[in-house]
């Protein structure tokens, strides 16, 4: 039974997310030169995803939590059906399409997927965390959506998706002696890595991903492989404190002079740079800091472990992701194909997140006082 307090629901969270995704409609027509079928879709995709959001935060997550182990099941099969019938766009295999429907990315909805499995898995057992057998079956059902995402290949979500799993356990109580045990075989395996790494030695690399990762360790010898991240750069560089506006057709513009590519999605962040200048990418990085905030003022007043291993998920998700997106767009990390949350082009990404936020505003909601049963709704 789950009770409701309506005075309680965050709007400022929606208020966040709601100004995300304007800025990422305003950047999308500018950085495909006022394509309106694709803003159309954008804005197509945050009326559904509202829409989502808004029933998801009435439904009680424990109900949702109920159907956990069918959701996980789905979204691996969807993630099954991309490695075999999945289409293939500049050398992955990550989107499939169906009828009705149209083309979906299936692992974008893995990670809110993933998030309600282990929110539920984990509060169920949460008494047996630390024992090695269960250890080893958390790992067996963390490997599952990480392998098939990972064969895709798509080794940005697969590290974003593991993160966020990883967050959960440690929300969950884990013992630091595990915690220790797996720092000591990890940093050993990354040194390990970085070395073979170097000779083309890692077999479930591909040849285009090991040298992203070479050239973020020596850019001067992979020059030619920073390109877009070094334009990237130059862009958000030239924006200065305000910015050249949005759709400018000055001749100095990298985005008008098409030096990068993906600017709707993976590099959208230049684009906010070079039209919004200084200010606007403060803008969007506390806009991203403050929505993370909430999501961990929520876990952290949530009335039981699940809703508190739900919005860490959820939160370190919007968090990882946007970190890494950004710090791809400034060279600080080896170029990936991750969105922007809420602001790069993409339908699926917009819903899995939103529907990711109507589940953390539920929790929000049964943050209530049952003492004062004239303040809240029973549903």
């Amino acid at each position: 039974m789950a009770y409701y307090n309506f005075k309680k629901f965050d709007f400022r969270l929606v208020l966040y997310v709601a100004a995300l995704s304007i800025i990422g409609v305003f950047v999308i027509r500018s950085a495909t030169n006022q394509n309106s079928a694709i803003v159309q879709r954008q804005i197509a995709g945050i009326i559904t995803g509202l829409l989502i959001m808004a029933v998801l935060a009435l439904v009680p997550y424990q109900k949702i939590l109920r159907f956990a182990p069918v959701i996980f099941i789905i979204c691996c099969i969807f993630l099954l059906m991309v490695n075999v019938y999945g289409r293939i766009v500049g050398g992955a295999r990550r989107w499939i399409v169906l009828p009705v429907i149209g083309q979906l990315q299936p692992s974008e909805f893995a990670k809110t997927g993933v998030i309600i499995f282990f929110s539920w898995f984990l509060g169920k057992h949460g008494a047996i965390l630390n024992r090695p057998a269960f250890i080893l079956l958390l790992a067996g059902l963390a490997a599952l959506p990480v392998v098939l995402i990972a064969s895709e290949p798509d080794l940005s979500t697969t590290i974003v998706v593991f993160v966020s799993i990883a967050a959960m356990i440690y929300v969950s109580g884990i013992s630091y002696k595990w915690i220790g045990g797996v720092l000591l075989v990890v940093i050993p395996l990354a040194v390990l890595f970085l070395y073979l790494l170097r000779y083309g030695m890692i077999p479930f690399l591909h040849d285009y991903q090991a040298r992203r990762i070479l050239a973020w360790i020596d850019r001067s010898n992979y020059s030619d492989l920073n390109l877009q991240q070094d334009n990237s750069i130059m862009a958000i560089g030239s924006g200065q404190l305000f910015g050249k506006g949005l759709n400018n057709n000055t001749l100095a513009s990298v985005k008008n002079g098409n030096f990068l590519s993906e600017e709707q999605t993976d590099f959208i962040f230049a684009v906010v740079g070079e039209e919004l200048g200084f200010v606007g990418c403060a803008a969007v990085i506390a806009l991203y800091a403050l929505t993370v905030y909430e999501c961990l003022y929520l876990a952290a007043d949530s009335k039981d472990i699940r809703g508190r291993i739900l919005c860490t998920g959820v939160a370190v998700l919007l968090s990882f992701q946007s970190f890494c997106n950004i710090a791809v767009a400034t060279g600080l990390f080896p170029n990936t194909g991750l969105p922007l949350p809420f602001i790069s082009y993409g339908v699926s990404s917009l819903i899995s997140l939103f529907a990711a936020l109507g589940l953390v505003l539920n929790v929000g909601l049964q943050r209530t006082d049952r003492k004062r049963p004239d303040e809240e709704f029973n549903f």
